[in-house]
């Protein structure tokens, strides 16, 4: 095993933008990137119609941020809303919407070496799967702080180089990935097969990804 699993005893950093990101010293944590047009503006605004209808639906009226609404729910509530609109966007993802850019073996490879140019230095690099319009990765962090800097800069790094490559300037990521701190043993597994299987249920042709499964 590469790191260790989330210590409910030990410190956290919660660092709060769009939604909170948690990060713990040598945890490994699950993080998704996606590209800034991987789910289009109508399905987004569909999620929004139905997060506010799902809260009414037990006594929420939520104001005009849904994460206030949500910490007024009891903890089985915030997982299952959590769990049911997680779900939601990973079959989003798996639908392919965008320029699917990262079909291209080239791209691909720019963000593959990028996650793996500091692995053993700056952290620890567990499975990826670089996707057409997103990438999940396992990684542990040498402490609370390094996940957020780390994150910024394959984002700010890999946008540049594959903007060079295709001819354009402006957004390639969505700014701010997903992350959740992996609990168990069990977890971590499911998650090392989600990555591997993701390809096969996005229905894609070799080439059009790339997968990394760490050895030990």
């Amino acid at each position: 095993m590469f790191a260790d699993f989330f210590d409910p005893n030990g410190n956290i950093l919660v660092h709060e933008h769009f939604r909170p990101h948690w990060s713990q010293r040598g945890a490994v944590v699950f993080i998704t990137f996606r590209t800034h047009d991987s789910i289009p503006r109508e399905i987004a605004e569909q999620w929004e119609r139905e997060k506010r209808q799902w809260l009414l639906q037990r006594g929420v009226n939520p104001p005009r941020d849904l994460r206030t609404a949500v910490q007024m729910l009891s903890e089985k509530d915030q997982r299952e809303y959590r769990t049911s609109f997680r779900r939601a966007r990973e079959i989003c993802l798996d639908a392919s919407y965008g320029r699917c850019l990262l079909k291209r073996a080239d791209l691909a490879g720019i963000v593959a070496d990028a996650l793996l140019h500091f692995d053993g230095k700056r952290y620890q690099m567990g499975d990826f799967v670089v996707m057409p319009n997103h990438v999940h990765l396992l990684a542990a962090f040498p402490d609370e702080s390094s996940m957020q800097t780390q994150c910024d800069s394959w984002l700010h790094y890999t946008a540049f180089r594959i903007n060079r490559a295709i001819g354009e300037k402006g957004k390639f990521w969505q700014q701010e990935p997903f992350d959740h701190i992996v609990r168990s043993v069990r977890q971590y597994e499911y998650l090392r097969n989600y990555i591997a299987d993701n390809p096969v249920k996005a229905r894609l042709n070799a080439g059009e990804y790339y997968h990394r499964r760490r050895s030990d």
